[in-house]
């Protein structure tokens, strides 16, 4: 009992002490914002199309159905040109600073905005992976992602540095972008652009209260109990937000996994040879030529998608033969990138997976692209002088986990 009730103890102080997975969180953050941002500039000549006025899916259409199952987007506001302008390169813009870590607690929130708004605006454009982003923008925002591998994170380090000299730190920027935001949102409850579906209205008004109620709090509280309570808080929602991103990855192998077994084509090994020869999905109809006709390596290649995806999620306690499993999904994703030509479909889906990658690996991968960025600072700016540090060589980054908040 007094064991039991030590491992209890123990589990609840990891939980509420830090928040966990940091560089995972990362991955997850510049994962998926990357896949928006290289979406959303690929189809930029055909923007209009897709999303705007020129679409097959008009404005007044997108009204009908809107009306009927309330889902949020801000492109629905006017069916002028200049808005749609306005909030796609808006979209654009905060995909491209959360993808930097500056400022995440906002810009996943306005990452959020763009994609719902963006995928709600044309409910038929996507290929898959638009339903994986759109999942994971909401989980996002709960999370404390910009801990590592960020601009937040730089300047957090800087302004300890600073602290510890003596130097008051002052925060202008952040309180400044929530002041904006708050005034945006309270326009857009006033004049009834927030009406239909409750749920993301309602989480807008609670991340922007709960920004509010922490500087409130940093600023006037004369002790660090209640700013510690509030630290402790965070923690538990972004650690309970990475617990359903991981079981949100898991439940999609699963499921696809057991839905694949009911098939006939897949039972008789034969399903992987199909795609490969739709006019749709072959880019490269000599390298679908080439894979497809070996009847053996299709048979293995149809069963050996099943068996992973299906016991993937039985395998998380086991770290070597996760490992494995995984190596093998985010290889699969690479190659249906190229075979198919789904790419925004794979990075979302690598994204996902890597949830699950080991830490170790993560700060060898950090470590390793800080040296080459460092190397390339180095070349064109010429080299640098004695006991000069370059902008990729950094200090280490403290392994034990840091207290961000609920940063702007």
């Amino acid at each position: 009992m007094n064991r039991f009730a030590l491992l209890v103890s123990n589990g609840i102080a990891r939980v509420t002490g830090a928040a966990l997975g940091p560089y995972q969180t990362a991955m997850i953050r510049i994962g998926f914002s990357a896949t928006w941002l290289l979406f959303l500039l690929r189809e930029f000549p055909h923007r209009q199309e897709l999303y705007g006025p020129d679409g097959p899916w008009s404005w007044n259409l997108a009204e009908q159905l809107l009306s009927t199952n309330g889902a949020f987007t801000v492109m629905m506001w006017s069916d002028g040109r200049f808005w749609f302008e306005t909030v796609y390169a808006l979209a654009v813009l905060s995909s491209l600073l959360l993808l930097l870590g500056w400022r995440t607690r906002t810009m996943s929130v306005l990452f959020m905005v763009g994609v719902l708004s963006l995928q709600n605006r044309s409910v038929f454009m996507g290929d898959g992976g638009d339903n994986v982003l759109h999942l994971m923008c909401l989980y996002l925002v709960f999370t404390r992602c910009g801990r590592v591998w960020s601009l937040d994170e730089r300047r957090a380090r800087r302004s300890r540095a600073a602290r510890a000299r003596g130097e008051h730190v002052t925060d202008l920027i952040g309180p400044a972008l929530w002041t904006v935001l708050g005034l945006a949102l309270v326009s857009a409850t006033f004049l009834g652009r927030l009406n239909g579906d409750w749920a993301v209205p309602a989480l807008l008004w609670a991340l922007w209260l709960a920004q509010a109620l922490w500087w409130v709090v940093g600023r006037f509280a004369r002790s660090d109990q209640p700013r510690i309570m509030l630290d402790v808080v965070a923690d538990i929602v972004h650690n309970g937000a990475l617990l359903v991103i991981m079981a949100e990855a898991c439940l999609i192998y699963a499921t696809a996994g057991w839905y694949k077994v009911q098939g006939s084509r897949w039972q008789d090994g034969t399903a992987v040879y199909y795609p490969l020869h739709l006019e749709s999905f072959s880019p490269w109809p000599a390298l679908a030529d080439l894979l497809s006709a070996n009847g053996v390596m299709v048979m293995l290649v149809t069963y050996g998608t099943v068996a992973v995806q299906v016991a993937f999620p039985f395998t998380l306690f086991n770290r070597r033969v996760k490992n494995v499993l995984l190596a093998a999904m985010i290889t699969e994703h690479a190659v249906i990138a190229v075979v198919l030509g789904l790419p925004f479909f794979s990075l979302a889906m690598i994204a996902a997976d890597s949830v699950f990658l080991p830490t170790s690996f993560l700060r060898r991968l950090g470590d390793g692209a800080a040296r080459a960025r460092g190397r390339l600072w180095a070349r064109f700016a010429g080299g640098a002088g004695p006991g000069t540090r370059l902008p990729g060589q950094r200090a280490p980054e403290n392994p034990e986990p840091t207290h961000v908040g609920f940063t702007a």
